[in-house]
C-alpha cells in the first residue's frame, strides 16, 4: 500500500502543471479503507485452507511430472513437451509465438523446454504473491479471479518473468524484489480502475474482471502512459487526501 500511495502522489507531481480536472482518481485514499479480512462469516478453517493449497500445488506437481515422464516415450515423447509449451504460451501470447516455441521445441533440446515452462509457472507464482495486496482487499470469486487473471496474462507474464530473472541473481534478488513490489503498485493503476470507497464497491470486482481498454494502452508509447485517464469529476485541492469517492474509471 505504501507502494501505491506513492504512485499517486508521483502521478499528481509529474502532472501538477494540469489541470486538476483532467487528472485520474487516485487509488490509494480509497483502497486503504478496505479490510484485508473481508467477510469473516466465508473464511475457511486453517486445516481446510491447508489442504486446499497442498490440493492445488500437489496438481501442478502432478502435471508437471506426468508430461515430464510422458516426454520419454518412443516417438511421440518429443511433442510432449512443445505441446504443453504451445498449450502454456497460446493464451499469454497467442498462436504465433507459441507456434514459433513449439517448433523451437522440437529442435532444441529438452532442457530448454523445461527451463522455460519453470520460468512461466514461476513468474505467474511470482505475479500472484506481488498481486496479494490488492485481490486482499478487492473481494472476487474464483471465477472472477481466473478470468481477470486470463484477460490480462500475457502482459502479467512478461512482468514477472523479468523480475523472477534477478530474483534468482544472489544478494541483488532481495533488493529487486522491493523493486518489483513498487512497480505492481504503477501496474495496478494501468490495468485496473480506481476503486470506489468500500460503500459502493459491490460491483466493483465484477466491472473489472474484463480490461476494457487493453489494446489502446498496449499501443501507447512508454512516455505517454496516462494517455487513457479520463476525466474526474470534480476538483480535489489535495488528491492524495480524498475521502470515500465513487472511483472513476478508464475510458
Amino acid at each position: 500500500m505504501d507502494s501505491l500511495q506513492w504512485v499517486d502522489q508521483t502521478y499528481i507531481q509529474k502532472h501538477k502543471s494540469e489541470d486538476p480536472n483532467t487528472l485520474r482518481a487516485m487509488y490509494y485514499p480509497n483502497l486503504r479503507m478496505y479490510t484485508t479480512h473481508g467477510d469473516t462469516s466465508k473464511h475457511r478453517a486453517p486445516m481446510e485452507a491447508a489442504l486446499a493449497f497442498v490440493m492445488r500445488f500437489g496438481r501442478r506437481a502432478a502435471v508437471s511430472l506426468a508430461v515430464y515422464l510422458l516426454s520419454y516415450l518412443p516417438v511421440v515423447g518429443r511433442f510432449v513437451l512443445p505441446a504443453a509449451s504451445f498449450y502454456t504460451v497460446i493464451n499469454a501470447a497467442g498462436p504465433i509465438p507459441a507456434t514459433v516455441i513449439f517448433g523451437s521445441g522440437i529442435l532444441l533440446p529438452k532442457r530448454y523446454l523445461v527451463v522455460f515452462l519453470q520460468s512461466y509457472f514461476s513468474s505467474r507464482s511470482l505475479m500472484r504473491e506481488l498481486l496479494e495486496p490488492y485481490f486482499s482487499r478487492i473481494r472476487f470469486t474464483k471465477a472472477q479471479k481466473r478470468a481477470w487473471f486470463h484477460d490480462r496474462e500475457g502482459i502479467l507474464f512478461g512482468f514477472a518473468v523479468g523480475f523472477w530473472i534477478f530474483l534468482k541473481i544472489p544478494l541483488l534478488g532481495v533488493l529487486i524484489y522491493g523493486i518489483a513490489e513498487a512497480s505492481t503498485a504503477f501496474l495496478i493503476t494501468k490495468i485496473t480502475d480506481p476503486p470506489p470507497g468500500p460503500a459502493y464497491s459491490s460491483d466493483f470486482a465484477e466491472s473489472q474482471v474484463r480490461w476494457t481498454n487493453k489494446h489502446e494502452f498496449l499501443k501507447l508509447p512508454l512516455a505517454n502512459l496516462d494517455a487513457h485517464n479520463v476525466h474526474t469529476e470534480q476538483h480535489l485541492e489535495n488528491p492524495m487526501q480524498a475521502s470515500e469517492l465513487p472511483g472513476k474509471k478508464f475510458s
